[in-house]
């Protein structure tokens, strides 16, 4: 277990992330396999898982996986809502196979079909659920490491890590500190630094609210654009004008000055054929 190595102790962080995920809370009924995981028992009945047992084993089934040589060979499967945005987060980051929603019966042990798989470790969300993968794992001897809470089915569980596994932030919240743990035990994130990739990826969303956000921000947007259309532009300033030149009336100049002459002389007819010559003679 983690208990003898100080470098594999959970930091205040993470057991504050376990409690606010509620991932302490187990149900009322208890299987006798998992008293040992158990705290305490609350008034209302409700079992309380201890929280140092969770990282034990959590660190304990990361030590675990990452003894396959090959990523691919770890099959993480959630028949449930909770987990499949989980195990398809949780593939990504570790390059594990999973399948998200409903198991093909026959994928362990029926060589025929095209989906068949040897895989080398399974982890499973929920052992009341996955039970199907997990009945054909013992057929062919493969370990099982599953999410378990107290009234979990523990039969054919090699690696149990007890926790609250129908809570949507304690499911995401387990597979989360899992890749971490498998990545930090590879080499790839250093226990110094914080990894990059928040908690919230692992969450499971309600596809429902997902497009009631999305209508939400589309009409926002569309509101936003509406009301740039109806303001009204900013006026430019109009340049300034050149003074106009002042025109003196006729009659009123200086003295010394003379109107000039625009007096017709007599006898001049302005009709009459120029004295020049004739244009139209050559």
């Amino acid at each position: 277990m983690s208990s003898g190595y100080e470098v594999l102790q959970p930091t205040q962080l993470d057991i504050e992330q376990l409690l606010m995920a509620k991932a302490h809370l187990g149900t009322k009924n208890c299987n006798f396999k998992m008293l040992k995981y158990v705290f305490k028992r609350r008034s209302d009945g409700v079992h309380v898982i201890s929280v140092n047992k969770i990282w034990e084993k959590i660190v304990f089934a990361a030590r675990a996986i990452v003894t396959v040589k090959q990523a691919a060979d770890v099959c993480a499967i959630s028949n449930g809502n909770q987990g499949q945005r989980a195990i398809l987060k949780f593939s990504s980051h570790t390059g594990a196979t999973a399948i998200a929603g409903r198991f093909t019966p026959g994928t362990f042990t029926n060589q025929i079909q095209k989906a068949f798989m040897e895989p080398s470790i399974l982890i499973v969300t929920n052992p009341q659920v996955d039970h199907q993968p997990i009945r054909e794992s013992s057929y062919a001897n493969i370990p099982v490491i599953a999410l378990c809470d107290c009234d979990s089915p523990a039969k054919y569980v090699d690696i149990a890590i007890p926790c609250n596994n129908k809570g949507v932030h304690s499911v995401g919240l387990v597979w989360w500190m899992l890749a971490r743990e498998i990545l930090r035990l590879r080499g790839d994130q250093a226990r110094s630094l914080t990894w990059e990739i928040m908690p919230d990826l692992y969450f499971y969303r309600d596809p429902t609210e997902i497009e009631e956000e999305e209508r939400n921000a589309a009409a926002k947007a569309t509101a936003a654009q509406q009301e740039d259309q109806w303001e009204e532009p900013a006026v430019a300033a109009e340049p300034a004008l050149e003074a106009a030149p002042q025109i003196q009336p006729i009659g009123t100049f200086a003295a010394g000055e003379t109107a000039p002459s625009t007096a017709v002389a007599a006898g001049d007819d302005w009709g009459s054929a120029p004295t020049a010559g004739d244009w139209g003679s050559n």
